[in-house]
């Protein structure tokens, strides 16, 4: 773990500008973390490839690969990459290489188990390593590949594994059959042997070969779990499909896409849907007269949007919450011809579960500056998540500033800084109103952090949302934060957001405490937190 940015005593020139150097290993974090070796996140996704992971090749070949394992599965499990697609080419990468030694790549198969959680991870991973192999005059599926796949499907509870079959059948080029059939799997158990049947030979065949047999009563249930999915498939009965999908707990995707134009059929999965599933589809439910105002299902929704124990088990940030919000608002896709009435209900529910969930956000025990450019409109919408960056701004300055115990809230814009008042009884649409009655001027980032200078303020992080292409004053905020972290002994971090822009180099990359942030969306979240707690 490296050092806290807390106070550091007095820090002299020579250590100013780097008192904790750019390892190979900060490298791999980064790279684990969102994707890119470099100090900046974009929430638009990159190709994978090897000239992306310099750091991986270099502590393979020094001999560290054991090390690079072991920091994959501690960041997945901890639940700190982002993006999972990284992490899952650097364990291929790892499992393939000419540099991994034999060790390191039975330790990265070993790790697919635990790492590719959802059927489409494990799809993913095999793609890596199919474009990984393509580069080499060697076999795919080895010995070591054919077992961790194998393990990947009998170590699954039956129904589970059931469901998950059911559920995602294919994705990145591989389906479940291709997996089964070229791992030469051999089921562990005979509810296992079950599913394996049904994927690789078919419902007719299972029923040949189970139906009017004396089975376990773990292989009754798999079969008629596997029944229950291929009539909902098949079945022109409205309330069949409706009752097969409360008995069995059914999801949408295992639901015929004529079958989703029923009020009916949305009110059975409304029921058992996740939250963060049901945020996603409150426009189409309402576009479908399935939330119609004043019915019980509008009822239903409001009490589960605003539940503190749903919100707090799914983990809901409040920015999520937000971002359903201004779509739901909106009364439309952003693509397609769907169009809805937003319902004043779910709109108060929303905003309600905003402050709500702010529960859910760990304090960081850091001290925070938060710079708003008010330079200019902050109409235009922030790459990634499509709602307006005066509303990213919004909402992300609330949280911390409700969050935080030390949290200075600033708006800004040529020459000129004001505090933004944000207390516990501040809404986020005062917030709003803040920051558009307050719009002029040309933008210069590194204001915030002068203005710290200035008042003799103690800050560990900086934090700024800018709506425009980054122009700079006449000193960088780079040269800023350095001249700061000199005068204070502070080693203090910058974030810079260019909320609207695909690329951005404010960050030095060889500062281990800067990073650049483009477009915003709910993953920018927790890669800034990630940042901020010394994670990357």
């Amino acid at each position: 773990m490296e050092p806290s940015s807390q106070d550091q005593g007095p820090v002299s020139p020579e250590t100013t500008e780097s008192p904790w150097a750019v390892t190979e290993s900060l490298r791999l974090r980064r790279f684990l973390c969102y994707g890119s070796e470099s100090a900046t996140y974009s929430t638009r996704e990159r190709a994978l490839g090897p000239e992306c992971t310099l750091a991986l090749m270099e502590l393979l070949e020094s001999g560290r690969g054991a090390e690079v394992v072991e920091e994959v599965r501690r960041l997945s499990l901890e639940g700190k990459t982002v993006r999972p697609n990284p992490a899952l080419f650097a364990l291929a990468f790892c499992s393939h290489s000419e540099r991994s030694d034999p060790g390191v790549k039975q330790a990265a198969l070993r790790a697919v188990h635990d790492l590719c959680r959802a059927p489409g991870q494990l799809f993913t991973f095999i793609q890596f390593r199919k474009e990984l192999k393509d580069g080499h005059h060697c076999g795919m599926w080895g010995r070591g590949l054919r077992r961790a796949v194998s393990d990947w499907y009998n170590k699954q509870d039956a129904l589970t594994l059931a469901h998950t079959v059911t559920r995602c059948k294919h994705r990145a080029g591989w389906s479940h059959q291709d997996l089964l059939r070229l791992s030469h799997m051999k089921p562990t158990s005979d509810a296992i042997a079950l599913i394996s049947k049904y994927v690789t030979k078919g419902w007719k065949v299972v029923q040949e070969m189970y139906g009017d047999k004396e089975n376990s009563e773990e292989v009754m249930k798999v079969f008629a779990y596997l029944e229950a999915v291929e009539k909902a498939k098949h079945s022109n009965d409205e309330q069949e499909v409706v009752h097969l999908i409360e008995e069995y707990r059914l999801d949408r995707e295992q639901i015929l896409t004529n079958h989703l134009k029923s009020k009916e059929v949305w009110k059975a999965l409304l029921k058992e849907m996740p939250v963060v599933a049901l945020l996603r589809h409150l426009g189409k439910m309402t576009a479908d007269k399935v939330l119609s105002p004043g019915t019980p299902e509008v009822t239903a929704v409001c009490e589960r949007i605003q539940d503190e124990q749903g919100l707090t088990k799914a983990k809901t940030h409040p920015f999520s919450v937000m971002v359903a919000s201004e779509n739901y608002k909106r009364g439309h896709g952003k693509r397609g011809k769907l169009k809805w009435e937003p319902n004043r209900d779910i709109i108060q529910a929303l905003d309600s579960a905003f402050y709500k969930c702010l529960s859910n956000v760990e304090p960081t025990g850091k001290r925070f500056v938060i710079g708003l450019d008010v330079s200019a409109s902050l109409s235009s919408l922030a790459l990634g998540s499509g709602v307006s960056s005066v509303a990213v701004a919004a909402a992300m300055s609330t949280v911390i500033a409700r969050v935080e115990a030390e949290a200075e809230v600033l708006m800004f814009s040529e020459g000129a800084v004001v505090p933004c008042v944000i207390t516990e009884d501040t809404s986020m649409i005062q917030v709003t109103a803040q920051l558009v009655q307050t719009q002029s001027g040309g933008t210069d980032c590194a204001l915030p952090i002068e203005w710290a200078s200035e008042n003799d303020k103690l800050v560990d992080v900086f934090v700024i949302f800018s709506n425009n292409e980054i122009s700079l004053g006449d000193t960088s905020p780079a040269e800023a934060l350095r001249t700061y972290r000199q005068k204070t002994g502070v080693f203090s971090k910058l974030v810079v957001c260019g909320m609207t822009t695909n690329s951005l180099s404010v960050a030095d990359p060889d500062d281990p405490g800067m990073l650049d942030v483009c477009g915003f969306d709910s993953r920018a979240v927790d890669v800034i937190r990630n940042f901020v707690l010394d994670v990357i």
